[in-house]
């Protein structure tokens, strides 16, 4: 790879903005500073444009292995390069699941030869395998996931003892989906009781209800509290569970952490009266209040990351009555784009949006010299320009399951260039065949 220079930018970073020149070679980036030469190396005139770090994306589900019909690490890391996303952390619940270090480490082989974008993955913790998590070594990847609510795969511990075991057995981050399993099986019984399979989607907020997403949630954090466990709450989707969390100490003191994902941002259950099922998630899309209040927790620090969850499915399968289609959505190709119309609403600043995007998920998982523009750390780069508008659809959309929820939405800014490890990895709408990515590292 040849060096690179981006001439003009306005870069975003470290709550400022400011135009710069900005060198990329070996990987890295090399030198932040204004009138950069160097007569070996191609320039993009990136002026007008802003320069942010890659976002790291700390929740996707990219269906490899076993579930491969909906996407896979190649196909879906490609959507998320167009999307800005340099770097994703994927999920356990995959056919076989990653819940021993074998697995885990198959998995990492099969993102050494598959991915565009850096990779990790969570270890899934369940109700028998202690002692797979007591082995894992700290360094050994993004962290351990634990189901406590069922989801995609069965997953789920609800075995108190050993919950508390393993909360106690790590010192990595413990992710949790957090939504109480009793709570809604009654719910649901309630509701097939009345409509039988074909319950009208409008009501999946109700059977996954704030109920059940406050009552797992409390539970989990007290649990951290009382054993010292590092804990990060993923999907967070009520205002309720916002008063379980702090912003009167900075991030890296933070024990206990917060996510939410760009649905819950964007969404609301008015919106399943036009979308349908495929709004469906879990936990589920709940009321305007509980978005607006999730914005206020995201603004004021009490929310720490912004996320996707992206969870591929197939148009047919969503297009299932209610208690036969999946929950989960494309999104990472859209997410950053997203997040830009509400900076474009006055909602949210650029520099807010990077530290909730790029910044945060770094510090949280103590990732090694990314998430930041700074010199000597691996060049994960995102052009965007915020005047340049395009339109989500079939025609422009790369994830292998064909469709988004953002469908016929016009964004008003568009990802022009991404680069992976300073490889330039997508331009005006197109992907390199090369890959660069890279295994995570941590310094921890």
């Amino acid at each position: 790879m040849g060096n690179i220079i981006l001439k003009n930018v306005k870069v975003v970073n470290e709550n400022i903005v400011f135009e710069s020149d900005v060198l990329l070679g070996d990987g890295l980036i090399l030198k932040i500073d204004t009138d950069i030469s160097d007569s070996n190396a191609r320039v993009i005139d990136a002026k007008g444009k802003h320069l942010l770090p890659g976002v790291i994306d700390d929740q996707v589900h990219f269906r490899e292995p076993g579930l491969t019909h909906k996407g896979n690490i190649a196909s879906e890391s490609r959507a998320a390069i167009a999307g800005g996303i340099t770097t994703f952390m994927e999920q356990p619940n995959t056919t076989p699941q990653t819940t021993t270090i074998e697995k885990l480490e198959e998995k990492f082989a099969m993102g050494a030869t598959s991915s565009y974008a850096n990779y990790s993955f969570l270890f899934g913790g369940t109700n028998d395998n202690l002692e797979e998590i007591r082995r894992l070594d700290k360094n050994a990847c993004s962290g351990v996931k634990l189901f406590l609510g069922s989801s995609t795969g069965n997953m789920l511990v609800d075995d108190e003892v050993v919950l508390e075991k393993i909360f106690k057995s790590t010192e990595m981050v413990i992710s949790t989906h957090c939504e109480d399993e009793g709570t809604i099986k009654r719910n649901l019984e309630k509701y097939k009781d009345q409509y039988g399979d074909d319950i009208p989607i409008k009501y999946h907020p109700l059977i996954r209800s704030a109920e059940a997403c406050y009552l797992s949630s409390s539970k989990a954090i007290d649990l951290a509290k009382k054993t010292g466990a590092r804990l990060h709450v993923f999907h967070l989707s009520t205002g309720r569970e916002m008063e379980l969390f702090r912003n009167d100490i900075p991030l890296e003191q933070k024990k206990i952490t917060a996510e939410v994902c760009i649905h819950h941002l964007w969404f609301s259950d008015v919106d399943y009266d036009t979308k349908g099922t495929l709004i469906k998630w879990n936990p589920a899309v709940k009321t305007a209040a509980d978005r607006s209040m999730l914005w206020e927790a995201l603004l004021d620090d009490r929310i720490d990351v912004i996320a996707t969850d992206h969870a591929p499915h197939l148009l047919e399968e969503k297009n299932n009555v209610y208690t036969k289609a999946p929950s989960g959505g494309p999104l990472v190709q859209h997410a950053l784009c997203a997040m830009l119309e509400k900076y474009h609403e006055g909602v949210l600043s650029l520099e807010k949006m990077v530290e909730k995007m790029c910044h945060n998920p770094a510090k949280l998982f103590q990732i090694k010299k990314r998430g930041f523009i700074r010199e000597g750390y691996f060049a994960d780069l995102v052009l965007v320009d915020l005047n340049d508008p395009w339109k989500a659809g079939a025609d422009t959309n790369l994830y292998k399951c064909g469709w988004s929820p953002f469908d016929g939405y016009t964004f008003r800014s568009k990802i022009s260039h991404t680069f992976v490890n300073g490889h330039l990895a997508y331009e005006n709408g197109s992907i390199s065949n090369e890959r660069h990515a890279k295994r995570l590292t941590f310094d921890r």
